[in-house]
């Protein structure tokens, strides 16, 4: 899934927990819920695939530049996204309604975030977590258009309609 689609999904998950800390937490966890799901998501330019996905790696490079921009933008899109989805343009407590929505999609792309750390470091828990990361991911990705694209905008609006259902 691309970050956006992670942003949208966690900030749904943080709009039925007002508590911050638990939003990030039940964000984090609703990354590996919808990674199960056949999806479309962009290659990375400066990642290299080795002999295996625990050997894989990103180069820090000019390609690495641009995969940043790209992903630096669909997750700001994705933030921007899950207020607006949720939070509106109503400026009426907007911080204190806004943080379990920004806490939720935090933690819906925290794991990712994080793969690029194991990269890096390869240590502990690091380790368990891009183990987990690369069980949860589904057998088959889907080409971008049109299943790939269809089944992160239903994913998004199922976890939009069932927020909505709830509150």
């Amino acid at each position: 899934m691309i970050l956006g689609t992670h942003a949208i999904v966690g900030a749904a998950v943080g709009r039925l927990i007002p508590n911050p800390l638990g939003a990030i937490v039940a964000g984090f966890i609703s990354h590996f819920a919808i990674d199960a799901i056949p999806h479309w998501q962009y290659n990375l330019a400066s990642m290299v695939h080795r002999d295996g996905p625990m050997e894989d790696d990103m180069v820090i490079n000019r390609k690495f530049a641009g995969d940043l921009a790209r992903t630096g933008l669909d997750f700001a899109l994705g933030m921007v996204l899950s207020l607006l989805l949720f939070q509106g343009t109503s400026l009426d407590n907007l911080v204190y309604n806004s943080l379990p929505l920004l806490a939720g999609a935090v933690g819906g792309v925290l794991p990712d975030a994080l793969q690029f750390v194991y990269f890096k470091i390869r240590r502990e828990p690091l380790t368990t977590l891009q183990k987990l990361h690369n069980w949860a991911h589904a057998g088959k990705n889907l080409d971008a258009f049109p299943y790939g694209i269809a089944s992160q905008l239903i994913v998004a609006a199922i976890a939009v309609v069932i927020s909505r259902l709830i509150l």
